[in-house]
């Protein structure tokens, strides 16, 4: 076998090295023409590509992992808050300023929402009070009977008034900022004179619990329950105009008078001081004269129209005789409503039948 010279080895090798070593052409560097200005403007964006893609595709995925973070956080604290709220029946102030912002309800009276605040606002006084005063009673089951007959009269005043917010509605009532100023006002009254409103309001959150709006809500509430039970009892306002004839006499007897007039009360006040709270009947007995009947007047706690007949009167007190004519069509028909099943409650609370009617 024939070996190749070694000078022939050595040049072959020599250009292997330099085909190696040997540079391609920059094409960054190469000259742009309109015939390669394309060419070169794809070149570019393509290597741009491998930049770009992976950023919009890393961003996307990061929407997409807070979206559903967000939307597991806010199933959670929604399972939580049920259960919280219509389970457990937690009445912490976090939770009552929650039913505050949103709208959840309680129950529902023939189709109108129960607002749940409304009932954490009652029930949370009640317990407020209770605290306060040391009423609880002791013992696991006493502490339980006592705490859910307080929640069964709160839960049957929210859906009376939820009930009446309906009425009103239907009948065109209102009640204005006037109306609940001069409630407030006439409780500024006591026996010992007309307090600030400062100090009211701070008797009121100490004693109650409420705050100067919860309690104004609360008066508002209330007038317009009383407006609807006077409006829609058409009964009780025929027995007035019977029972106005039978007191124009003089001489009437509001005993005999009761008894024969169906449904009429008789009774009498006893020795009372003139700054009595009672529904503005004594405010009505101090501008009589003794052995004269007032005209039907229909008492602010919303019971029923009254005829008064002062009796006595002295300087700081006096005494008075009553018929009353008592409301009942509002009631009647709430409880109806409930025998027909047309109130629906979310959570549960035992009934009581003495507590039917709040």
């Amino acid at each position: 076998m024939q070996l190749k010279h070694p000078q022939t080895n050595k040049e072959f090798m020599k250009k292997i090295f330099k085909k190696r070593t040997t540079k391609q052409p920059d094409q960054s560097s190469m000259r742009i023409t309109n015939e390669t200005v394309a060419e070169h403007r794809e070149r570019i964006l393509a290597g741009g590509r491998k930049f770009k893609y992976p950023v919009q595709y890393a961003r996307h995925r990061l929407v997409i992992n807070a979206v559903i973070i967000a939307l597991t956080a806010v199933i959670i604290l929604g399972v939580v808050g049920w259960w919280q709220l219509y389970s457990v029946q937690n009445t912490s102030t976090f939770f009552y300023r929650a039913t505050k912002v949103l709208p959840l309800s309680v129950a529902s009276v023939d189709g109108e929402s129960v607002r749940y605040s409304d009932y954490l606002m009652r029930l949370r006084s009640q317990e407020h009070w209770l605290a306060a005063k040391g009423q609880i009673e002791q013992g696991k089951k006493d502490n339980e009977r006592q705490i859910n007959y307080i929640k069964r009269s709160v839960i049957n005043g929210a859906e009376a008034d939820a009930y009446a917010a309906k009425l009103a509605r239907e009948k065109n009532l209102t009640v204005t900022d006037d109306e609940v100023d001069a409630v407030v006002k006439r409780s500024l009254q006591t026996a010992n004179g007309t307090i600030s409103q400062e100090l009211y309001d701070a008797s009121t959150l100490e004693t109650l619990g409420y705050d100067k709006d919860e309690y104004r809500l609360l008066i508002r509430q209330s007038l317009l329950r009383h407006k609807v039970s006077y409006t829609i009892d058409t009964h009780a306002s025929e027995t007035v105009g019977a029972v106005a004839q039978l007191v124009a006499d003089p001489n009437a007897d509001f005993d005999a008078i009761a008894k024969q007039v169906e449904g009429v009360q008789s009774g009498s006040s006893g020795l009372v001081r003139k700054t009595n709270q009672d529904g503005g009947l004594t405010q009505a007995a101090t501008k009589l004269t003794v052995g004269q009947t007032s005209e039907a007047i229909k008492s602010t706690t919303g019971d029923g129209y009254y005829f008064v007949k002062l009796v006595e009167s002295n300087a700081n007190e006096l005494s008075y005789r009553y018929l009353k004519v008592p409301l009942t069509t509002f009631n009647a028909a709430f409880t109806q409503l409930r025998e027909q099943n047309k109130i629906k409650e979310y959570i549960s609370i035992p009934v009581s039948e003495a507590q039917i009617i709040q």
